[in-house]
């Protein structure tokens, strides 16, 4: 079984694919797979990954807490699904935008686009970003989406977007009253249970974690900072608002990862879980705003049928599965079916964002794994 698996990720560095990963496979609640392949930096001198690797996690930042907060405050009766974005964000322009609500930000069926550059109109020179202080950036940002025109009607389509949530979590800070990666720690995290999940603020790592430099994967020699980018958010716009969002930003290793998505499993599967079960079916299916669209509420779903690319979890994860990709070079599958959850953490941004083999390799490794722990 580890023999495919071990050659497949070998595969992966070998081809270029990524310098190093860490792959954790959990069937049945048992780990049967984790291991760490490759290189956690290259530059300037090769060092080798370990499983204690720390990863930066991109998007995965949205279902693991963004997705995860929203739930829990669904459930506590402090959000509705269906509330509308003007209850909470007034000063939004668009019409279309101020009727919208929770569920289509979840659902990337906004109309907001995918992504603007904010942090080249905010700091041209990302050398000097700290330049500026960081509540006059996040207040930038946030304005900047509030006038952001949409592509379409709200509710038409399904378009993955950074913006959305962003602006979710404008909201879900707005209704806690407290600064994001505070509550994050202190009531998201500590309701999983999970520690060793953080943002590395420009002041440091958060929720008073303390890490050594050197765990760090590296990812992207950033030609804005100027700098080869490790132990910092890779990702541009959330580095303007000081390495904390709700779109990107969090790090860890992969076993914290799983410690985060476990709780999604049980409670899709009606055990024990601090996520109720209700809402944890509610927000790993689709809601059908889009019949084409494979994205639940902050989770994906495997894409299937003409017209779609074949999802990043292969060909034999079941339809109840769910699950999301970092542009990092991260993932996580979970198929409630099977018992099964496969975490997938990379740096394939290193030394550059341009190389994108990982788009075939991953449902390639995603099968090799099915087949290897589940069967034919």
């Amino acid at each position: 079984m580890a023999d495919k698996i071990e050659e497949k990720m070998r595969e992966g560095v070998e081809q270029g694919v990524f310098p190093g990963g860490v792959l954790l496979v959990s069937h049945g609640g048992r780990t049967v797979h984790y291991a760490a392949y490759g290189y956690a930096c290259l530059q300037p001198e090769p060092e080798p990954a370990t499983v204690d690797t720390i990863y930066d996690l991109a998007s995965l930042t949205k279902p693991v807490v963004t997705a995860t907060a929203a739930a829990f405050l669904v459930s506590d009766g402090k959000l509705g699904l269906d509330d509308p974005l003007e209850r909470y964000v007034p000063e939004l322009t668009q019409d279309d935008l101020r009727r919208a609500t929770i569920r289509h930000l979840l659902n990337h069926t906004s109309g907001l686009p995918a992504w603007r550059p904010f942090y080249e109109r905010i700091a041209s020179d990302g050398r000097r970003l700290r330049d500026q202080p960081l509540a006059a950036r996040r207040a930038a940002v946030f304005e900047a989406i509030h006038r952001e025109p949409l592509l379409e009607p709200v509710g038409r389509r399904c378009v993955y977007s950074d913006l959305g949530f962003v602006l979710l979590g404008e909201i879900l800070e707005r209704i806690v009253k407290q600064e994001w990666a505070a509550f994050c720690h202190a009531d998201v995290l500590a309701r999983l249970g999970v520690s060793g999940l953080f943002y590395m603020s420009e002041r440091g790592p958060t929720g008073g974690v303390s890490v050594d430099s050197r765990r760090f994967a590296a990812t992207e020699q950033d030609e804005w900072r100027g700098r080869l980018i490790r132990g910092e958010v890779h990702d541009e716009n959330a580095a303007v608002l000081g390495g904390v969002s709700t779109h990107a930003g969090l790090f860890g290793t992969a076993e914290a990862a799983l410690r985060a998505v476990a709780p999604w499993l049980a409670a899709v599967r009606d055990e024990s879980s601090p996520i109720p079960s209700r809402w944890a079916r509610e927000f790993v299916r689709r809601p059908g705003i889009d019949p084409d669209g494979s994205w639940a509420l902050g989770w994906d779903t495997p894409s299937t049928g003409p017209g779609h690319t074949p999802s990043s979890s292969g060909q034999y994860f079941s339809p109840a599965s769910f699950g999301h990709l970092g542009y990092a070079g991260t993932s996580v599958w979970v198929d409630p079916d099977r018992e099964l959850i496969v975490v997938l953490l990379t740096n394939r941004v290193h030394p550059t964002r341009k190389n994108d083999k990982i788009r075939t390799f991953r449902p390639a490794l995603h099968d090799v794994v099915f087949t290897s722990v589940v069967g034919g």
